[in-house]
């Protein structure tokens, strides 16, 4: 990791890969991401963490099968929202977003259970920055 200031605008210029988040520092036992997206994810699970988000450009869709039923959060610009550990959910960005995730490191981009996953999904525990 970097111990000079690092600019999310080109961390994410670093790469074009969509569903494939890069690590751009480690805070304690986490990583903090940053990922380009468009389209549709996977329904997926983490059963032990939550997963943080903040959309830092376009607008980023989560839908979420909860005790009550399903239901969708926008997430324009600007926003933030935590998936609770154990609540099935699915991103997805219509028209393309950037978003920086915070999740333990070693957690799995598609959690610990999930649909099948399509060719555009990098199931990854993330990639360092560069690559």
């Amino acid at each position: 990791m970097s111990n000079e200031p690092i600019p999310l605008s080109g961390a994410l210029a670093s790469f074009d890969a969509l569903w494939s988040p890069r690590v751009v520092t480690r805070v304690n036992d986490y990583d903090v991401r940053v990922a380009k997206v468009e389209g549709e994810h996977v329904w997926h699970v983490h059963d032990a963490t939550d997963e943080f988000f903040l959309v830092l450009d376009g607008e980023l869709h989560i839908s979420l099968r909860e005790p009550a039923g399903e239901r969708t959060v926008l997430l324009p610009r600007g926003s933030v929202f935590t998936v609770p550990r154990g609540t099935e959910h699915k991103p997805y960005a219509p028209s393309g977003a950037a978003i920086l995730m915070f999740e333990p490191s070693g957690t799995l981009t598609v959690g610990d259970r999930h649909d099948e996953i399509p060719d555009h999904v990098d199931a990854t525990t993330g990639h360092a920055l560069g690559t």
